[in-house]
């Protein structure tokens, strides 16, 4: 038996516009596809700097607080001293 229902070349199923639908399944497949292929040159690049003496968690930390806004930054920047202060550390 067939995956797809017997009338599945009809340009419109129950209201859907199939082909539209299959175009857009189709695309997140690929770019999930492209995302996991990224993610593994990604850990590639992770390896390559464990393996040159970085510390990947701290430049995991430096690639997430490039992504803020500054003034997030700094306002992060104050609370966590105050903190530290308040801990006395």
């Amino acid at each position: 038996m067939s995956e797809f229902p017997k009338d599945h070349n009809d340009p419109a199923v129950g209201g859907i516009a199939a082909d539209r639908l299959r175009s857009i399944i189709e695309r997140v497949e690929r770019l999930e596809e492209e995302r996991k292929a990224l993610g593994g040159d990604i850990k590639d690049i992770f390896t390559e700097a464990k393996s040159a003496g970085f510390d990947v968690k701290v430049l995991r930390q430096i690639i997430r607080i490039r992504k803020q806004e500054p003034a997030e930054v700094e306002e992060q920047e104050n609370l966590l001293d105050i903190y530290r202060r308040a801990l006395g550390m």
